[in-house]
């Protein structure tokens, strides 16, 4: 049989080979085929080996099931107050139905966009400006559950939606700059005249105690001082009262007794004393010491 006859059959098991090659598919992690069979959707390939019918199917999207992110544009949004502001989104979902992602919205990032851009607005014109600066997590929360139960028929799931970056208008910024700057200048002042009252407050009990201690050191000296004196006075009453009893002991007679306050008389007389008077019985005694005194001359 000549070649040519083996021709043909050769040349239709390649294009045979060739088109069930080419509608073999695998599907990779994370990602999920929707296929359409005569226009309609006939089924959603998930992760593997998957062969496609030549004409009759066709792969009509391509999903990926990662979460996902999308950083949308500033949009402008007006307070309660009536203050235009600047405010731009990013938005973390995935996709939990491809058939729903696909057949549910056209353009589905286009609509999640203008569906955050409406409610925001929606939920920062209930809110004034400083409200708006300092709810975000709660603006944050309303978001996500808003744009979450909106979605669902869309087949995508939003796990978060975060606030990027809040910018008023210029003149706005900076009234906030020159607020920020005279807080800061008061929290200064205070912490300085804080500072200052300690200061003076331990400058005070400083003083208080150091006056407490010489108030103390003088009340000791004193202390000292009189104890010292008593128990010389006691000394002194001490010895007195030993030489009294002493005398009171050798019992002497009233002679000696006499010329002992004859002889106390005649120390005082030697002093500064300009006047003593001498009781009658020892100027008697002194009369009869003179005249004692004068015998012994003969």
């Amino acid at each position: 049989m000549p070649f040519s006859e083996y021709l043909v059959p050769i040349i239709l098991a390649i294009l045979v080979l060739l088109i069930v090659i080419r509608n073999i598919r695998i599907v990779p992690q994370a990602q999920a085929y929707v296929i359409e069979r005569l226009g309609a959707y006939s089924v959603t390939w998930s992760v593997g080996l998957h062969f496609k019918i030549p004409l009759f199917e066709a792969i009509s999207k391509k999903v990926s099931l990662k979460e996902q992110v999308y950083d949308f544009p500033p949009q402008p949004v007006i307070t309660k107050d009536n203050v235009t502001m600047q405010i731009d989104t990013v938005l973390y979902f995935e996709i939990t139905d491809p058939k729903l992602y696909t057949y549910g919205v056209e353009n589905p990032i286009n609509a999640i966009e203008n569906l955050s851009a409406t409610t925001l607005r929606n939920i920062i014109g209930d809110l004034e400006l400083d409200q708006t600066l300092t709810s975000r997590d709660v603006i944050n929360t309303k978001m996500r559950v808003i744009l979450d139960e909106a979605t669902d028929p869309w087949g995508i799931r939003v796990n978060r939606v975060e606030l990027k970056n809040i910018l008023p208008p210029r003149e706005i910024q900076d009234a906030m700059e020159k607020q920020m700057k005279a807080e800061r200048q008061r929290r200064e002042a205070i912490l300085r005249a804080e500072g200052e009252k300690t200061a003076a407050i331990l400058s005070a009990e400083g003083e208080k105690e150091a006056a407490i201690l010489r108030a103390d050191a003088a009340k000791q000296t004193q202390i000292l001082r009189a104890q010292g004196e008593a128990e010389a006075i006691l000394t002194v009453q001490t010895a007195t009262a030993e030489g009294i009893r002493r005398i009171n002991e050798s019992a002497p007679s009233e002679a000696v007794i006499k010329i002992k306050a004859l002889e106390a008389f005649a120390a005082a007389a030697n002093g500064t004393a300009t006047k003593i008077i001498i009781p009658s019985e020892i100027q008697g005694l002194a009369g009869l010491a003179t005249s004692f005194k004068e015998l012994l001359s003969e």
